[in-house]
């Protein structure tokens, strides 16, 4: 099996307390098998504190959440008593990958940082350097593929390099990666957009600010930030996107809808950040994360999105 990852990903590591968004509240905290077997041979205060502080069902056990939805071994300091009390290797797969996500091909393996970590997101939108996506652990064995990743990796990489073109803006770039892959954005006005947004499932009331501010903009298309500043952050997110987004075309074979979602997704979020009252790294680390969270963190949204692109 070979894996293989954006240039940047090992630089990611957790700030724990030092998180403003922490990934222990808010979100359903799954229990993998294995792990729970090991909670229930913990004894002492912490075995009794995993007792009470899970719940199994017919689905699997999750951390039953506390006040302000947050996990229950989530301390005052915003720190893992689970970390603190058992070790790192301790703790169930999902917290152990979060913010990573992987796509499957028969001999490979992609690995990547999600955007809905404000620190992934800081290491994402800030580098200068193009992306680049490396072999991170080589078996030895021969590359094995089927055709049909052969032709999407290869077609991917395209739509990065087209993206990646620094001679032309990035709003051109998108423009001409669109037309490569034969796909097109529906003319839409912000507003009309935010309309589509609002009724999906929501997870953060700060994301309804960001909707106001395109309901209310009052213009006819999506405004895309040009300074010479944001060509390269709106470059990397598109990197981002292909990357995460287009081997799911794999299972559903929508190549255009994707390479459309990706261009999407940079365009709402470089929208967001020309009608904020204060554009800056921050605000767009900020926007960034929270439509990461919103769309790309519910499979729902993302194929809700999906489908609009399709008519």
């Amino acid at each position: 099996m070979k894996l293989y990852c954006p240039d940047y990903y090992n630089s990611f590591k957790c700030i724990a307390d030092k998180c403003r968004h922490s990934c222990c509240i808010g979100w359903e905290i799954d229990i993998d098998d294995n792990t729970r077997e090991f909670y229930r041979t913990v004894e002492g205060p912490l075995g009794e504190r995993l007792k009470k502080g899970i719940c199994d069902g017919e689905d699997g056990a999750h951390f039953i959440l506390g006040e302000h939805e947050r996990c229950p071994f989530l301390n005052k300091e915003g720190l893992c008593d689970l970390i603190i009390g058992l070790g790192e290797d301790k703790l169930c797969q999902i917290c152990t990958d979060h913010p990573r996500f992987r796509s499957f091909y028969q001999d490979r393996t992609e690995i990547g940082l999600g955007l809905c970590c404000e620190e992934a997101a800081r290491i994402i939108l800030t580098r200068d350097e193009k992306t680049n996506i490396i072999r991170l652990i080589d078996d030895g064995d021969l590359d094995t593929f089927l055709i049909e990743e052969i032709d999407l990796i290869k077609w991917r990489q395209q739509l990065i390099s087209i993206v990646q073109d620094r001679t032309m803006p990035v709003d051109d770039r998108l423009d001409d990666m669109l037309a490569f892959a034969e796909a097109e954005l529906p003319e839409k006005t912000p507003s009309e957009w935010a309309d589509i947004l609002r009724p999906l499932e929501r997870l953060d009331p700060e994301w309804d600010k960001r909707l106001d501010a395109l309901s209310c903009c009052g213009l006819k298309k999506l405004p895309f930030p040009m300074d010479s500043e944001w060509q390269t952050p709106m470059e990397q997110l598109a990197v981002y996107f292909l990357y995460r987004h287009i081997p799911g075309a794999l299972e559903d074979g929508d190549f255009e809808g994707r390479a459309a979602f990706a261009a999407l997704s940079v365009r709402i979020i470089g929208a967001l950040l020309c009608l904020s009252p204060s554009p800056s790294m921050p605000e767009l680390i900020e926007t960034a994360r929270l439509y990461s969270s919103e769309i790309e963190y519910s499979d729902d949204n993302t194929y809700a999105l999906l489908d609009e692109l399709a008519q």
